[in-house]
């Protein structure tokens, strides 16, 4: 049995016009996706701009969330390449509660499986209770976990390193481990990854898509028709044809102007690409309207 199932949002960060992170809307945010169909979502992914915003400013973040009506369903996300750093911030959040973590091996250096069974073995020996996803994303961090390096990390943690993100797609169709969760990061990969043992998504557009998601997820764990599938792979297509952040928060900038701020070099989008991209979403009956609560 997957120890982590279901629809979770890589939540976005808001931020301040001086671009300092807006502890209130930013909780808000993940409150409402959560709220509107996710069964969870990841703090401080990298479509939250984690390696962008400060350590000092996500501690205070994690004070707040601490108070969060939905606590028991965040995992959180490092966006570290110190690996003293990411101790220290997994240290300050265990301490407040929260002991599920998003980690991707830092980014910039090259190296191989073996120096990333190391790099995770040096953070569960201090932190030795935590539950770890792995974050697999060659295109931000240059390396792409193997299936025997994930088998290795496992058989030597098996309390330890408990899911994958797969946003390499090298991994869900293939990797097969008891009690470990697969988890794509693209609606597109959702209802083939569910076919094939996948224990469901963490995307950044279920910021938008939540309840079209969710539903994909209920059907086909309750033997239903997938009546909405294709609609939610158009949906992820057309946010797909510009850089996912600025896609987001354009696109959430339409209801609440306060989204428009990103930390550079992240920008939203020109003027055409907005319409373009708002245009083509409402072709597919798809607008702000999904992403409101009942």
């Amino acid at each position: 049995m997957s120890k982590i199932k279901g629809i979770y949002a890589a939540s976005m960060s808001i931020l301040n016009d001086d671009l300092t992170l807006d502890i209130k809307k930013t909780i808000q945010h993940a409150e409402m996706v959560i709220d509107n169909g996710c069964h969870g979502a990841a703090i401080f992914g990298s479509t939250g701009q984690a390696q962008l915003i400060p350590v000092s400013e996500k501690i205070n973040l994690l004070n707040h969330l601490t108070s969060s009506k939905h606590k028991e369903k965040y995992i959180i996300g490092t966006g570290l390449n110190s690996l003293g750093e990411t101790i220290n911030l997994m240290r300050v959040s265990k301490s407040l509660g929260f002991n599920r973590f998003l980690i991707m091996p830092p980014a910039y250096y090259k190296y191989g499986d073996k120096e990333v069974i190391e790099f995770y073995s040096k953070i569960v020996e201090v932190i030795s209770d935590c539950e770890i996803v792995l974050y697999n994303f060659e295109k931000l961090c240059g390396y792409k976990f193997s299936i025997e390096c994930i088998e290795e990390l496992v058989k030597k943690y098996p309390k330890n390193i408990i899911g994958v993100k797969d946003s390499s797609y090298n991994l869900f169709e293939n990797l097969k481990i008891d009690n470990f969760s697969v988890l794509p990061g693209s609606e597109s990969k959702l209802f083939k990854g569910l076919q094939l043992g996948c224990s469901g998504i963490i995307t950044a557009t279920c910021n938008a898509t939540s309840s079209l998601a969710r539903k994909v997820y209920d059907d086909f764990n309750n033997g239903q028709d997938q009546t909405v599938n294709q609609n939610l792979c158009d949906v992820r297509a057309e946010f797909e044809k510009y850089n996912l952040i600025s896609g987001l928060h354009t696109y959430f900038s339409k209801k609440e102007i306060y989204y428009k701020n990103l930390l550079p070099p992240l920008s939203i989008l020109n003027t055409k690409d907005e319409s373009d991209l708002i245009h083509n979403l409402e072709k597919l009956n798809f607008s702000l309207k999904n992403t409101e609560a009942a």
